[in-house]
Parts: structure tokens; C-alpha cells; sequence
């Protein structure tokens, strides 16, 4: 009996420690407000639906999309992208949906019309979320940039890069032993000094532009995007270990399906062709 009674007292003591573990698992990470799983009730066909302040998701400019050769026109005098990175200190997080790191202060610009996009983020999606001609890519990263406005809206643009399994991408091979150790999500992790610089070093001059969304809730449209036509590559390990630091339902993917491309034009940066547009 007596046994017994401190075998009940183990049982209900392992329950206990199983329940508080999880109760704060919970707390520290949350439900997630949305997900992409194609059949949950909060997956990417509902977005639009979950929050009011999410309604743009329904819109009629929403990211991403294919990148197909029959929709695109080169556009010669589109230009070089325009560029001006320098290092910075920066952060490493857990969002719950990706791994993120972020600049402190100013860590250099992007051009686009004579207006300057000021570096913020950077993040990962995989799959990739924008195809070409219908063939999706293993991993995709944002390097998100504001342009601050005085009546406080805010102009966004991203640069996107594309990546098949190969070789290590020497960006991530620099960020692998502290996405290893990755803090849980809402916190930041210093990381030191990052040159953004290097992210699109040898990424080649030609490039799509169209005009978009966020590709995450809550929307917003009116984002220029611009996606390096290079592939460049990443290991099957490094891929691995972005999935790996988030959580569990967000770790298979976290690629928002192509969205409908609604008459919006698609453009090519090619500083070969020097001919008039043409479709």
C-alpha cells in the first residue's frame, strides 16, 4: 500500500509538471493568429476573413505570384538597381512564422524613382512563394524596406531572392550558429554586426519588378516588389534549420500560395536588351 500511495504521488506529480510545461509553452508562443495549412480554418484562403484589418488579403493586388515569361515585358531602361547597404548592429528573432533578423539603425538603402527605401528586415519563406513559369524554388528570402511619409503611411518595397538546394548560401552559413540558438518567439538576440551587403553579393544585374503586397496579413498592397532573377543556392541542411527553429506548425512551410496576377504588369530588368518594350 505504501507503495503504491508514493507511486500515485509520482503520477500525479509527472502530470502536473506535463501540464504546467505545456500551459507555458502556450503562454510563450501563443495560438497563432493565422497559418497555412490549405485546410484549416485559419489558412491562407480565410486571411482575409480572420480581421477586419486584414481585408486586404481579398484584394486584387495581392503577392505572390508566377513570375511567367509570357506576361513579362523587358524593360531596358528600368535601370541598375540601386543599392547602398552599409553594417550595422542587428538582431536575430523567432516570429512564430519565420526567423527574422533586423537593424538597430540606419544599415543603408535601396533607389526606386528617386525615392529611398530604408533597410528593416529580412526573413525566409519556404518553399519560395513567387514561382517562375510555375516551377516553385526550395527557399526565398524578403529584405524588407520602409520609405518613410509625413502623413505617417508609409511606402514599402521588398527585394526578393530565389534559391534551389546546393551549395551554402554564405548569408545564412554566417547566421547558422545563431538560428541554432535561436530565442523563443518576441525575443531578440543581438547578434552583432551584419553588412547587408553581402546578401545580394554576386546576385547578377537582371531582375523582376511588380507592383504588390505583403505576403503575410495584413496585406498591404501597394508594394514594389523586385525579384533577382538569379537562383542563387542553399543547403538542404540550412533549409532544414530555419524549419527546425520555429514552431512546429508553421515548420513544414510557410510559402503563401501565387495569388491572381489581375492584369498588373510584370517587368524585366535586362541591361542586354536594348530594344523598345515588347510583350
Amino acid at each position: 500500500m505504501h507503495c503504491q500511495n508514493h507511486f500515485s504521488i509520482a503520477i500525479v506529480l509527472i502530470i502536473s509538471i506535463t501540464i504546467l510545461f505545456y500551459s507555458t509553452l502556450t503562454r510563450a508562443f501563443g495560438e497563432p493568429e493565422y497559418g497555412y495549412k490549405e485546410k484549416s480554418a485559419k489558412g491562407p484562403k480565410h486571411w482575409g476573413d480572420l480581421k477586419k484589418e486584414w481585408a486586404a488579403c481579398k484584394g486584387e493586388m495581392q503577392s505572390p505570384i508566377d513570375l511567367s515569361s509570357d506576361r513579362v515585358s523587358v524593360i531596358p531602361n528600368l535601370g541598375k538597381l540601386n543599392r547602398s547597404y552599409k553594417p550595422q548592429h542587428a538582431t536575430i528573432s523567432n516570429r512564430g512564422h519565420d526567423i527574422a533578423v533586423s537593424w538597430e539603425a540606419d544599415a543603408g538603402s535601396i533607389d526606386i524613382n528617386g525615392t529611398q527605401y530604408f533597410l528593416q528586415t529580412t526573413h525566409w519563406h519556404w518553399p519560395s512563394e513567387h514561382t517562375i513559369n510555375g516551377r516553385r524554388y526550395d527557399l526565398e528570402l524578403h529584405m524588407v524596406h520602409v520609405s518613410p511619409q509625413p502623413d505617417g503611411i508609409n511606402k514599402t518595397t521588398v527585394v526578393g531572392v530565389l534559391y534551389k538546394f546546393g551549395s551554402p548560401d554564405p548569408f545564412l552559413s554566417k547566421l547558422g550558429k545563431y538560428i541554432m540558438d535561436i530565442p523563443d518567439e518576441e525575443e531578440e538576440k543581438s547578434i552583432g554586426i551584419i553588412d547587408p551587403s553581402k546578401i545580394l553579393k554576386m546576385g547578377g544585374s537582371m531582375y523582376y519588378r511588380y507592383m504588390g503586397s505583403l505576403t503575410a496579413p495584413p496585406c498591404t498592397e501597394g508594394v514594389i516588389w523586385t525579384i533577382n532573377k538569379k537562383i542563387r543556392t542553399v543547403s538542404r541542411g540550412q533549409v532544414k534549420l530555419l524549419k527546425n527553429s520555429v514552431l512546429k506548425y508553421y515548420a513544414k512551410r510557410n510559402a503563401r500560395p501565387v495569388q491572381i496576377l489581375n492584369q498588373r504588369e510584370i517587368e524585366l530588368y535586362d541591361p542586354k536588351t536594348k530594344n523598345i518594350p515588347h510583350y
